[in-house]
């Protein structure tokens, strides 16, 4: 065997402990294979938790537990961190947070490029009209006040967020599309402020969407030493996953490195299969900069397919003043004209799967194809494109095949890229079940480490363990989390790593995975035997440069 550091330190704790008096613990975990998140090879030992902390991990078989776990054949590590998760209203109607939960996410990492606060009256107001079947107040205007309200209401996991750039740009300058005056840009720089100080974990944006993507590269290095300013980091949906993939990267390469903080890039991949060659010179770029000393690193979800708007497809000019700009432009026949005629396919139609429509008239088209729809209705693919998008008023939201299975192995071999869902979290009942989903809703967690580290072995366990634990939550400068280490707050995942397996499917989505039996968040037991206990014990973690009222 091996002999390391931890492996050391863990005997002569066990020789201490074996002349020491019998403790108890409020829960002792027994006979785990201890995976403590920072990659190295597991050891078999107990834990002892008290009230939200891991008080000591060792050879307890002398101290007694309230409440005791047999954690034999079962591997035990700390929670796992959704770098990229849409929960923000899933868990309004629902905090028990359990397609995610039953993966073993103990934190939901919320705002890519839109964040739930600051909001001014009109955004209110807008926020409050466009709600679909989940129905709910907005009581709050501050990002802050948001994630305190989520506290307050009731969560099962922990949640922390990103201030969105366009959640700020909207505030001050709604969806014009121009550089910002000074006094606009200082406005913005407050309100970064203030998200920061209230607990964000560090500035967002996804330049794809408006208005985030009006913001110039200067007006975001700007936001971004705000970010930097309060020990956060930036994290970015770049401005091109396609054809300009690699501008895209230097971009927030750039961005990291003149405003001086960390930098992720989500969901990193190469769309098209025209582009899928771009992902080697893509990695090379964040090499470079890493090997130059650059904090950059990357997150992905375990499936060749994305899950955005179909109104992506749309040309720039019809999307730049928001969704309902965009109906505007529709009802007039020439720009509706011009619009079809430039519908750009990323990917052809067949390759586009229907799962969500606002419309409960258009609901029977959920599960279809976009050239499958086009076909019943006799019309070209580009033109029932901006009929659906007017008859649902809505984005609607659709599944891209647009990736490459063998890409997606290259991308989780690379030693910084983090895990994440970019999905709601969901239970498979009541209104979740009028749309459908894509499975990573379901499915990325488990789908890492069944499919591509039992099946495919693209990496082992243990650092399937760190992607998913520390090394998120060092990136984010979590406090105590991330590890299973004593004083450690105790979010703790006990799982079978033989037999955890992702259910969800494209066809499918609403399927539960299995082979988690329990998880704990600041020690309150949320999954029991597989089953979810109702317990509602998350709370708002607050980014570096939170300062208390």
């Amino acid at each position: 065997m091996r002999i390391t550091s931890k492996l050391i330190l863990f005997i002569i704790s066990m020789a201490f402990l074996s002349c020491s008096k019998p403790n108890s613990y409020d829960i002792l975990i027994r006979n785990g294979l201890i995976l403590d998140g920072s990659g190295e090879e597991g050891i078999y030992a107990d834990i002892g938790i008290n009230a939200d902390t891991i008080a000591i991990i060792g050879d307890l078989s002398g101290a007694v537990g309230k409440q005791e776990l047999d954690a034999t054949g079962l591997a035990v590590a700390p929670g796992f961190i959704n770098m990229l998760s849409w929960a923000n209203v899933s868990l309004i109607e629902d905090g028990r947070s359990q397609s995610d939960i039953r993966q073993g996410v103990t934190l939901e990492v919320l705002g890519e490029g839109r964040s739930m606060g600051p909001l001014n009256e009109k955004m209110a107001a807008g926020m409050a009209e466009n709600q679909g079947s989940i129905q709910y107040e907005v009581s709050w205007r501050t990002l802050g006040e948001y994630m305190n309200f989520m506290e307050k209401k009731g969560i099962s996991p922990n949640i922390a967020s990103f201030v969105g750039n366009g959640t700020v740009r909207e505030y001050v300058m709604g969806y014009e599309n121009r550089v910002p005056t000074e006094e606009e840009l200082s406005q913005m720089e407050s309100l970064v402020q203030q998200a920061m100080e209230e607990g964000a974990v560090g500035l967002s944006t996804s330049l794809i969407y408006v208005p985030s993507g009006h913001a110039q590269t200067e007006e975001i290095i700007a936001l971004a030493r705000v970010a930097s300013r309060n020990n956060g980091m930036y994290i970015s949906h770049i401005r091109d996953e396609e054809g300009k993939l690699l501008e895209a990267v230097d971009e927030l390469i750039r961005i990291s490195e003149e405003a001086d903080l960390p930098a992720e890039i989500y969901h990193f991949k190469a769309s098209g299969t025209a582009n899928w060659h771009l992902l080697d010179s893509a990695i090379q770029k964040v090499n470079n900069a890493r090997e130059k000393g650059l904090a950059i690193t990357t997150d992905m979800y375990m499936y060749n397919a994305s899950s955005t708007g179909l109104n992506v497809l749309l040309p720039a000019w019809a999307k730049e003043g928001g969704h309902d700009k965009t109906i505007e432009l529709m009802g007039k026949p020439a720009l509706r004209k011009k619009m079809i005629r430039e519908v750009d396919f990323h990917v052809p139609p067949e390759n586009i799967l229907l799962v969500g429509f606002r419309n409960k008239d258009l609901r029977h088209l959920i599960g279809k194809t976009l050239a499958e729809v086009a076909l019943e209705r006799g019309k070209p693919a580009n033109e029932t494109v901006a009929d659906l998008i007017f008859e649902d008023d809505s984005r609607i939201q659709v599944v891209y095949f647009s990736m490459s299975e063998d890409n997606i192995k290259k991308k989780l071999a690379l030693p910084y890229m983090a895990i994440c869902s970019d999905a709601g979290s969901y239970t498979n009942e009541g209104v979740f079940l009028e749309q459908s989903t894509h499975p990573r809703a379901y499915g990325s967690f488990a789908r890492l480490l069944s499919h591509y580290v039992r099946e495919e072995k693209v990496i082992p366990l243990e650092e399937a363990i760190h992607r998913l634990t520390l090394l998120p939550a060092t990136n984010l400068k979590l406090d105590r989390r991330g590890a299973l280490r004593e004083g450690y707050f105790a979010d703790v995942v006990l799982f079978d790593p033989e037999k955890i397996t992702d259910h969800a499917t494209f066809k499918e989505p609403h399927q539960y995975a299995t082979g988690v039996i329990h998880v704990l968040v600041n020690g309150v037991p949320v999954l029991a035997d597989g089953e979810h206990t109702g317990a509602f014990p998350g709370r708002f973690i607050k980014g570096p440069g939170f300062k208390a009222p």
